[in-house]
């Protein structure tokens, strides 16, 4: 919301500087972004009218005009367009100086004498406008200095309003927050009634109270479109942001950006009957301002006559009703559209306006007879005609009162505020305060604060208009409790620690990424994509947090940086049924490069599949729960280096080296380690417990093991560890060998196996006995043979 400081002095005085004003609007929650002069420096610029223009005698796209400055009559040389007799236009006389340090002095341009210069908009630094001069309407007489006629010397405050403030969308309302933070007097613009000259009228109504609780309609007739929009009224409407377009469009948005009321335009020739607003039927559609074409259904609010719809209900008008220069009876229409009736339709149809801006946030449903008038007097003001009565249709709610407790308030704001500052503060806001008796007031918000809704809302206000750097003093009681975490549960700040510790940085990604890379890396699955997407490589919700993490490494190989380690905790995003959306919350992470920096008493490689493999055992080891590596095949992975997850049986994740085509796609070479898991599989765990230690001896024997190569040793310790029952400890892999005396294609793998009772020295005979389960057990499930 952009404020010009001049704009806002007639509705309330202040004598702060535009700058302490904008510091102290940002204290009380309306922040401010910018303070910045409407126009640069420039002297010299006077109104002037053109009183002849003649062609050049040696070029044709100049013209020689005789120029009034309100002292003489001058000869200039111009080469704009738009230049004809009579028309007013800012002079830089002789000896102006201009934006960026132009001095004007006579000049001769193929052979004429020139003695100054007309100015367009972007000359003077008020616009990007240069295809003409800058035209001015209602200003004065020639001679006028040019600054003080357009208001110049003035400041643009820029606010950024969060969705909570509607009410602030206007210089109405923005004046009206600062009478309150001042404790000053503000003057609303005096809005007469004007009189129906005709009977002439359209009647409107609303098929829901709930989508539109009030409607308002005028007709007038005998308006010339065609005049053009009054220079102070150009000036506001640039100020603030708009560019003005036509007489009737430029008053329409002149009230929104004054009262914060959006009005819309139609040319009463074009309309056939009635207007109403209503829910839109299945097959109608429109065409809108903008010339975009959308199908409508139930879920679409408009404006519809006899013919049908005429308008997107609080958005954008339709293209067909629209006014032009050759309207000569315009129906002026202003309607509330309550938030929920609006809500999403700007996304839907990838929709941005003024209108839609302030619906969403929600517009005073008692303020759209006020706008009505204002706007009237202004059409009669600038392009004449003859008023007709006023059509409405209202049936607005009671505004609901709220309890505010000054216990309750004292207990939040951390001190006690006087009763009398409390219900000044609130009447001031505009509500109705009435005492409950006790320390209970009952609090009626005015209609434009649709955010006053519960107790805390007016707590907020309290803090917000006294100052956060005035609230009561004092120390502070702050009741402290144990941690929420159950003993088998492991904090997430230890899994940042040991990742750290490990070498890995953090990083945050984007949650929208490249639809092509992400397909790449999740092997197709379903997306969710970005109904608005930013950018194009940011069109989908990421089901994977590699496609972020590889963007990271290219990024930092870009830059010199071969070695990197990173990882990210973040939600994937699966569609699901009914249109929801699961958010998974994991863990990944990828690893690149050079397993240790460069050193001279070690050789560098790169990392590899254990390394990494290491560091996810390490995360599962917090938890005390047993971690697998099972040999899976997946798209994004190098199908002989990726292991699927799992923990007590359950898949959780994915670990290996990126894909030789993948990582030739992505450009980031063959040695990049990933892996994903989910977050809940390394947080949530066993609660450590207490094992004594024994005094009785461990027996260790052996087991050479022939089996075929693509065997997995996992499997080999599975089995063992199932037959080997409550003697066997421990198993572990001391060798593989491959060469002669094996079969073709075949390894040997020598397990190592650890039995011991705690209670008392185990027998031979029964170390055997087991020894001769788990032979057993590995010839039975997997085939194997055993050497001797």
């Amino acid at each position: 919301m952009k404020v010009s400081s001049q704009w806002l002095s007639e509705w309330v005085s202040v004598s702060d500087t535009p700058e302490d004003l904008a510091e102290r609007l940002t204290l009380a929650g309306l922040e401010v972004d910018s303070v910045a002069p409407v126009a640069p420096p420039f002297t010299g610029v006077v109104v002037a009218r053109v009183e002849a223009v003649n062609p050049h005698p040696d070029a044709d796209k100049l013209r020689v005009c005789e120029v009034n400055d309100g002292a003489q009559h001058i000869q200039i040389v111009c080469g704009a367009p738009n230049v004809r007799e009579g028309v007013l236009v800012p002079l830089a006389a002789v000896g102006a100086e201009l934006p960026g340090g132009i001095k004007i002095r006579k000049a001769k341009l193929r052979g004429v004498e020139s003695q100054g210069m007309l100015c367009s908009a972007r000359e003077l630094g008020l616009g990007d406008a240069a295809d003409g001069l800058m035209e001015l309407f209602d200003v004065g007489e020639p001679g006028a200095d040019f600054r003080a006629a357009i208001g110049a010397d003035d400041n643009v405050i820029e606010i950024e309003l969060t969705p909570n403030r509607g009410d602030c969308t206007s210089i109405r309302g923005v004046a009206r927050d600062v009478a309150v933070l001042y404790e000053a007097d503000w003057s609303p613009v005096a809005i007469p009634t004007i009189v129906a000259a005709h009977a002439g009228q359209r009647e409107v109504v609303s098929d829901d109270v709930s989508d539109c609780p009030s409607l308002y309609g005028r007709l007038i007739t005998g308006v010339d479109a065609s005049r053009p929009t009054p220079t102070w009224m150009r000036e506001r409407l640039r100020r603030a942001g708009l560019r003005p377009k036509s007489a009737l469009v430029d008053i329409t948005n002149y009230v929104l950006l004054e009262l914060g009321q959006p009005m819309h335009a139609y040319d009463d020739a074009k309309l056939s009957g009635g207007l109403t607003a209503r829910r839109a039927r299945h097959g109608e559609a429109l065409t809108l301002l903008n010339d975009q074409a959308i199908d409508l259904d139930e879920a679409c609010l408009v404006i519809a006559d006899a013919s049908g719809p005429v308008g997107l209900a609080g958005a954008m008008g339709g293209a067909e009703s629209a006014v032009s220069d050759a309207t000569t009876a315009v129906f002026l229409e202003a309607g509330c559209f309550t938030p929920e009736a609006v809500a999403g339709i700007g996304r839907r149809f990838k929709l941005v306006s003024d209108a839609l801006y302030r619906f969403e946030r929600g517009v005073d449903p008692q303020l759209q007879a006020v706008a009505m008038e204002r706007a009237t007097a202004l059409v009669l003001q600038v392009c004449g005609g003859d008023a007709g009565p006023v059509t409405s249709w209202a049936n607005v709610p009671a505004q609901p009162a709220v309890s505010l407790r000054l216990t309750r308030l004292a207990a939040l704001l951390g001190g006690a505020i006087e009763e009398d500052t409390v219900r000044g503060i609130l009447q001031r806001l505009g509500c109705v305060v009435e005492q409950d008796g006790g320390d209970r007031m009952q609090v009626t918000p005015p209609s434009h604060r649709y955010d006053l809704t519960i107790e805390e809302d007016l707590v907020e206000e309290i803090a917000r208009i006294v100052g956060y750097d005035h609230l009561p003093g004092g120390p502070r009681s702050v009741e402290l409790g144990f941690g929420q975490l159950l003993e088998g549960q492991v904090s997430r700040h230890r899994i940042h620690d040991l990742l750290c510790s490990r070498g890995y940085s953090e990083v945050i990604t984007y949650s929208f990424v490249d639809a092509q890379i992400n397909a790449l890396l999740s092997g197709g699955q379903p997306v969710v994509p970005v109904d608005n997407p930013i950018a194009e490589q940011m069109s989908v919700m990421r089901t994977t947090l590699w496609s972020g993490l590889v963007g990271v490494l290219k990024h930092n190989r870009a830059r010199g940086q071969d070695r990197l380690s990173v990882y990210e905790i973040g939600l994937q995003f699966h569609p699901a049924d009914n249109d929801d959306v699961n958010q998974p919350r994991v863990l990944a992470g990828l690893v690149a490069g050079p397993r240790w920096a460069q050193h001279w008493d070690s050789d560098a490689r790169p990392v590899d599949f254990y390394d990494v493999k290491a560091d996810v055992e390490a995360l599962a080891q917090q938890t005390r729960c047993e971690l697998e590596c099972r040999a899976e095949t997946h798209p994004a992975l190098h199908p002989g280096q990726s292991a699927r997850l799992l923990v007590d049986g359950a898949a959780v994740g994915w670990l290996g080296r990126l894909h030789p085509a993948a990582a030739k796609r992505l450009d980031v070479g063959q040695d990049t380690m990933l892996f994903e898991i989910e977050l809940a599989a390394v947080l949530n765990g066993q609660a450590p417990a207490y094992t004594p230690v024994t005094d009785q001896p461990a027996v260790r024997r052996h087991l050479a093991v022939v089996c075929p190569e693509p065997l997995q040793v996992g499997d080999l310790l599975r089995v063992a560890r199932d037959a080997g029952g409550e003697l066997l400890q421990k198993t572990g892999v001391f060798d593989v060998y491959r060469g002669a005396g094996l079969p073709d294609s075949c390894k040997s793998v020598a397990l190592s196996l650890i039995f011991q009772d705690k209670t008392r020295t185990l027998t031979d005979r029964e170390v055997d006995e087991a020894v001769a389960g788990i032979r057993a057990a590995l010839g039975t499930e997997l085939g194997v043979s055993f050497r001797e």
